[in-house]
């Protein structure tokens, strides 16, 4: 996990900016696309903290129990149709913490918990939550519709941050923004780089493949 550069991992914060997911699988990386782009286009104030959380987990038990407003990206299972997002707060965030779509939501549900019993939860935490169309696409990019769900996204979250009492300023033109991640992984790349299915078939390595007469 990487943050924007400058800070102390742990240092007490206001806000942490949280993009949880994992890239390889389709639009269960959509969380981390989103926090990417957020943090590409706007800037925030002194104590606060963007960064990719990937599927760290119980590893970002102290980077959440140290800041006190809380904003998350991540996919959830909304019952609605592909690519419909929803700002989840109060129960509802109880309710998307343990429902579990993916892997990396048992880890969140679990740091929410502990943080909770240790006394460190955040004062307010807020999810901008997403609909998956495909979860299992192993070396997939986001599906059509999560891909176009990205710029509401990242106002969602700018709305909530403002309506918190954050200063959030966007980004002059041509900045240089230091990725969240190791720097091939960055989405661009990652999806023009993309290996053909017949290069790299999606259920697995072929060479490992049982052969059968």
């Amino acid at each position: 996990m990487q943050t924007v550069p400058g800070f102390d991992l742990f240092e007490p914060t206001d806000v942490l900016v949280l993009g949880v997911g994992n890239i390889l699988w389709a639009d269960e990386g959509f969380g981390v696309r989103a926090v990417e782009a957020f943090n590409a286009r706007y800037k925030l104030p002194e104590r606060t903290k963007v960064a990719d959380g990937g599927t760290l987990g119980m590893y970002l038990l102290e980077l959440i129990g140290a800041t006190k407003d809380l904003l998350l990206f991540d996919c959830a299972d909304l019952q609605e149709k592909p690519g419909t997002l929803k700002l989840l707060t109060g129960d509802e965030v109880k309710f998307w913490s343990a429902t579990k779509i993916s892997p990396h939501q048992t880890g969140m549900n679990e740091v929410l918990a502990l943080a909770e019993l240790q006394g460190h939860a955040p004062e307010r935490i807020a999810v901008v939550a997403i609909q998956p169309e495909i979860l299992q696409d192993y070396g997939g990019s986001l599906t059509p519709a999560c891909e176009a769900a990205l710029d509401q996204a990242v106002e969602m979250a700018k709305n909530v941050l403002t309506d918190w009492g954050y200063a959030v300023a966007v980004r002059p033109e041509g900045e240089k923004v230091s990725p969240l991640g190791d720097a091939s992984l960055n989405k661009r790349d990652y999806e023009t780089q993309r290996p053909s299915e017949e290069e790299a078939p999606r259920e697995g390595d072929v060479r490992f493949f049982p052969k059968f007469q």
